[in-house]
């Protein structure tokens, strides 16, 4: 009986140390580190080395080499840009954007190659777009105008224009902010989607421009004399282009003036001072052929009241009545 128990026992604990040493077994085959003291495997520790070096440099030479084409690529695209002839701005801002996607492929796919799950690499940079995008969104809008701006080209650098309520010479076009510098050299900076969201007025995008004055003369003035005048004058201004031709129009019946309108042609850069030499000149010649210049006049009519509110001339003549100086209405004359 003793030596049948004995049997027992160690067969029982044969069968409860089974799954303890098949758990200690899969655990060292996974991992050759475990068991250092006792059943280390150095063949299998150098067989995991070999493999896990062959991925570290398959991503490693991944990396680099992928690093290098996209330094490539975004090189070979500037030229192509450059070529077409497009924007300075947007050449770099378009060269950057395409060498950071091209990194990310490049550090994805190392990832990849060194056993990484790419699906959460994925999935985290898909939210932190997302987080970034929210919180820069005013500034990605200035991005996404300042595109159309380079691209659209409403202006360039140099022209002068009124843009979201102001007017100077376009300095700068950059990706966030437009630069502006007034006529009085004042600088004004601009974000672009203010720009894109209101009227762009170009003034010097066409190499000429029309004048238009509006001179007033006297109704008992002669029209073909002061129509004749005003031609004159603007033929024989210097800057006064001949084609498109000068012409004089009747555009009103205002209520002081009959209202003529010279349309000139000149170059862009030369409109101000044009414009400034034909008024002088429209104020002399017409004022020294005898034609009026009128103005707005007004007749008005004042009339006086007492505190009862009786006009003033009939208490004056009931005074004057009072005094006997004129007889009363109705008075019998003294026999």
């Amino acid at each position: 009986m003793a030596k049948s128990d004995a049997v027992v026992a160690t067969t029982a604990q044969t069968v409860q140390a089974g799954p303890a040493k098949a758990a200690a077994a899969k655990a060292q085959a996974a991992d050759p580190v475990i068991g250092l003291g006792a059943g280390f495997d150095f063949d299998k520790l150098m067989g995991w080395a070999q493999t896990q070096g062959l991925k570290l440099l398959a991503a490693l030479a991944i990396l680099l080499i992928g690093l290098w084409i996209a330094k490539r690529l975004s090189r070979a695209l500037e030229r192509v840009m450059t070529r077409a002839n497009m924007e300075v701005t947007l050449r770099g801002f378009l060269r950057n954007i395409a060498y950071a996607v091209m990194v990310v492929v490049v550090a994805v796919a190392a990832l990849q190659a060194l056993g990484v799950p790419t699906t959460s690499v994925l999935a985290v940079l898909g939210a932190a777009g997302l987080a970034i995008g929210l919180a820069l969104k005013d500034s990605l809008s200035n991005i996404a105008s300042g595109v159309m701006l380079i691209v659209l080209r409403p202006f360039r650098a140099g022209d002068y224009v009124q843009a979201a309520g102001v007017e100077g010479t376009v300095e700068q076009i950059r990706v966030f902010q437009t630069r502006l510098r007034t006529i009085d050299n004042r600088v004004i900076v601009l974000p672009n989607s203010l720009i894109t969201t209101a009227v762009i007025v170009n003034f010097t995008a066409n190499p000429k421009r029309r004048i238009d004055l509006t001179v007033g003369v006297g109704y008992d003035d002669d029209l073909r004399v002061a129509k004749d005048t005003l031609l004159a004058l603007a033929g024989a201004h210097p800057k006064v282009l001949k084609d498109p031709a000068p012409e004089v129009l009747v555009t009103a019946l205002a209520e002081s003036s009959v209202n003529l309108e010279l349309r000139a042609w000149a170059k862009t850069g030369d409109l101000v001072h044009t414009k400034s030499d034909l008024v002088e000149a429209i104020r002399n010649d017409l004022i020294g052929k005898g034609l009026n210049i009128p103005y707005p006049q007004r007749d008005l009519h004042v009339y006086h009241h007492d505190a009862d509110g009786r006009p003033i001339g009939e208490v004056l003549t009931k005074a004057v009545a009072d005094d006997g100086d004129v007889a009363a209405a109705g008075a019998k004359p003294k026999s």
